[in-house]
């Protein structure tokens, strides 16, 4: 019993503090899809309201959508390996617009399938000439941490692992914008195109249910601690009772054998 009872005291304040845990990665993950769902729905402002050359992106402004003009510079143009489209694993066109200030913003242009090998650089949808209008998502720089993707090296020409925007603006030839945008719209519009970049939707998740399974564990180990504890007491006054009771039992047939014997 001493063993179950440091047990408890063990475990109960384990759960209860479980239960904490998942109710704040609850809260967490409730106010980034807030957030994202708030800046979605938010109209389009300048891209330089919310991001600069050499600064970076506030993640209070991520999925905010953007407006920016300029030209397409296809020469410098990236291809991002292993993404997802609605066909399969591809590549994300990366492409730089160069905007009316001669600073750059790296556009996502969309996905494109592979090519027959893994090494293949495939063929990509043409851009319109000259001055164009777009909106898209901006979304701060990927890096190694935030995504648990290693940049390799060795990857064929113009083809890279992340959207790292400073390692990228050291080989381009112009000013870059912080961040890039996942394009939604743009003005005048080409055809073919790559396919748009879904919305990756966030979620609240199962954290809150978790939660609430860890009280309730919490609540039945207490309660099988306090039944566990009654019958012990139980059994011990029990045990304690018997011996008076044997004894009593025993004189009482001592006493009928005296008084057969004696009849």
């Amino acid at each position: 019993m001493l063993a179950f009872h440091a047990l408890v005291v063990l475990i109960v304040p384990s759960f209860v503090w479980l239960g904490f845990w998942q109710l704040d990665r609850w809260e967490q993950r409730s106010a980034a899809v807030d957030l994202q769902q708030g800046n979605l729905a938010a109209d389009p402002v300048p891209v330089s309201d919310l991001t600069e050359v050499g600064g970076t992106v506030d993640r209070d402004d991520r999925w905010r959508t953007v407006e920016a003009t300029g030209t397409w510079d296809t020469e410098h143009q990236f291809l991002l390996r292993n993404r997802d489209g609605s066909r399969g694993v591809g590549f994300h066109v990366l492409t730089p617009l160069v905007t009316d200030d001669g600073a750059a913003l790296l556009v996502n242009r969309g996905w494109i399938p592979p090519g027959e090998t893994a090494r293949d650089t495939p063929e990509v949808p043409p851009v319109p000439e000259g001055e164009i209008e777009i909106e898209g998502r901006l979304q701060f720089s990927e890096t190694e941490e935030n995504t648990g993707v290693r940049d390799r090296g060795g990857l064929p020409e113009g083809q890279i692992m992340i959207v790292d925007v400073d390692a990228l603006a050291e080989e381009l030839p112009y000013p870059v914008y912080a961040g890039y945008v996942e394009l939604t719209s743009q003005d005048p519009a080409p055809d073919p195109a790559p396919e748009r970049v879904a919305v990756q939707e966030l979620e609240s998740g199962m954290s809150l249910s978790y939660a609430v399974q860890w009280w309730v564990f919490t609540l039945i180990a207490i309660g099988g601690w306090v039944f566990l504890v009654r019958r012990e007491v139980r059994d011990a006054r029990e045990a304690e009772s018997s011996p008076e009771t044997d004894g009593a039992g025993a004189g009482l047939v001592e006493e009928v054998a005296d008084r057969a014997g004696r009849g």
